[in-house]
């Protein structure tokens, strides 16, 4: 979904505290993890091979960690185009498993001019259904 210049947020209509639109997705599943192996070409046994994942002392398959990375991305392109993100930074803290629901958030932490430009600092997340950290990153974006 491309954000129109209308219902792009603008610097004055944001404050810390402010939250994002939040982004919850579906459950994952094999079919989603063979489909971003492809697209990214990943093929990581451990991300598509049940035997390969139970030799790893794994349960079941998992989801890439830059497939969570790139939800980040959706939920920052879903409040402003891409071209206002000047920054994303983000740690992996935790396995997204099969039947995970990504809950992506964030909200602003900080409002500051840099480069001529008024810019708000985010703090970004995703979350499993129960409340479990899988990513924790920070974002700057510019906003008129």
């Amino acid at each position: 979904m491309k954000v129109s210049p209308e219902r792009c947020p603008r610097y004055s209509e944001v404050e810390p505290g402010f939250e994002l639109p939040p982004l919850k997705l579906e459950p994952l599943n094999r079919t989603v993890l063979a489909l971003y192996a492809g697209a990214s070409g990943d093929h990581n046994q451990v991300h598509i091979d049940l035997d390969f994942a139970r030799k790893s002392r794994q349960p079941d398959v998992f989801a890439h960690g830059m497939l969570s990375a790139a939800y980040l991305g959706r939920l920052l392109t879903q409040w402003v185009p891409q071209s206002q993100v000047r920054g994303l930074s983000m740690r992996f803290v935790g396995i997204t498993q099969l039947g995970h629901v990504p809950h992506l958030s964030g909200r602003v932490v900080e409002k500051f001019e840099a480069d001529g430009e008024k810019r708000v600092r985010l703090h970004i997340q995703c979350l499993n259904q129960y409340g479990d950290p899988r990513l924790m990153g920070e974002a700057v974006v510019a906003l008129a």
